[in-house]
């Protein structure tokens, strides 16, 4: 990998006492950012959807530590982890994982927006209807973000939500009259137009929190780099015949391991710097500008308002009131 293009973040932040939510991180960057916050002493929850391989993360994350720590230290210094089951296809699991959050978690104080899917071959909908890149990638976090912010409100003066977004949204636009692709689905258009929603869901949130006077809550977007994982498991149907191939050969030249791309995430995570800043993009552990669409000035607000459309809450409320209304679905 060539070195210019990964920074290992070395920074000895301690979490003792802190909760922490990833969601995804059964595999690849979703688990080595696990494994960093629980090295740092927090309280992890694996939110996934695949029960099996979060029992085989969880042990995995238990047995070895990161790289930049020995095995002794890791041991001595841990915190502590759980497993809750979350399905981002489904809203009603969003709905069933928050509450169960609310219910046995005495704090949330980082959610790390981490799962994902790309690059689908054919045209999917969820059993809510929508698009089922866009729901695994934005709409689910969208919601679970809305409904664990009271927690993290009253949680402390210093709460983070992550959006790992990727670079990928270069290439994106919304149609916002057809959000869900119906009438010009693409596998890499949706996912670059998921990725692109993340970081303008980081922009708006950003905004409302800020318009509602609430304080201690940041949030941030990040590109991770590119990193081969298995998000892009469906690339030689979806894209072309020979794509894992090509990838498999070309990606080694600039690519990161999972560890190496979880970095952004964890300094987004912890860094004590960026506890003063909120609503920007991230790449290689520093602000970065992101592309084209991203810096749209409308795009932010109309997102939010198709969002908030396809989970049945009314845009036009105040954000006190979407969230109350949120809330009340899951109770």
């Amino acid at each position: 990998m060539l070195w210019f293009l990964n920074k290992m973040y070395t920074s000895k932040v301690r979490l003792e006492g802190k909760t922490v939510v990833v969601t995804g991180a059964n595999s690849g960057i979703g688990r080595e950012t696990a494994r960093d916050l629980y090295a740092r002493g927090a309280r992890v929850i694996l939110a996934c959807r695949n029960m099996e391989m979060a029992n085989k993360a969880l042990k995995d994350i238990k047995n070895n530590p990161p790289s930049r720590i020995n095995k002794d230290e890791y041991e001595n210094n841990i915190g502590e982890l759980a497993i809750y089951s979350l399905d981002l296809r489904s809203l009603k699991s969003v709905r069933d994982c928050a509450k169960n959050l609310l219910m046995n978690e005495a704090a949330i104080h980082i959610l790390i927006n981490n799962a994902g899917v790309a690059t689908y071959p054919c045209y999917e909908k969820t059993e809510d209807g929508n698009e089922t890149t866009l729901q695994v990638n934005h709409l689910g976090h969208f919601l679970l973000t809305l409904l664990l912010l009271p927690k993290m409100q009253k949680s402390s003066s210093n709460c983070r939500i992550v959006n790992v977004s990727s670079l990928a949204h270069l290439f994106a636009d919304i149609d916002f009259d057809d959000i869900n692709l119906e009438s010009s689905y693409g596998p890499f258009k949706s996912y670059a137009q998921s990725k692109l929603a993340n970081i303008l869901f980081t922009k708006e949130l950003a905004r409302k929190l800020k318009e509602a006077d609430i304080h201690g809550i940041n949030v941030y977007s990040l590109h991770p780099g590119i990193i081969p994982t298995r998000i892009a498991r469906h690339g030689d149907r979806a894209l072309f015949p020979g794509f894992t191939f090509c990838w498999n050969m070309f990606t080694p030249f600039f690519h990161k391991n999972a560890e190496e791309g979880a970095q952004t995430t964890i300094y987004c995570s912890v860094d004590e710097e960026v506890a003063n800043e909120t609503g920007l993009y991230y790449s290689n552990c520093g602000i970065a500008t992101p592309y084209r669409m991203a810096n749209k000035h409308q795009y932010p607000e109309k997102l939010w308002d198709v969002s908030c459309r396809l989970l049945h809450l009314n845009p036009k409320e105040d954000f006190i009131t979407i969230l109350e209304t949120a809330s009340r679905q899951v109770h």
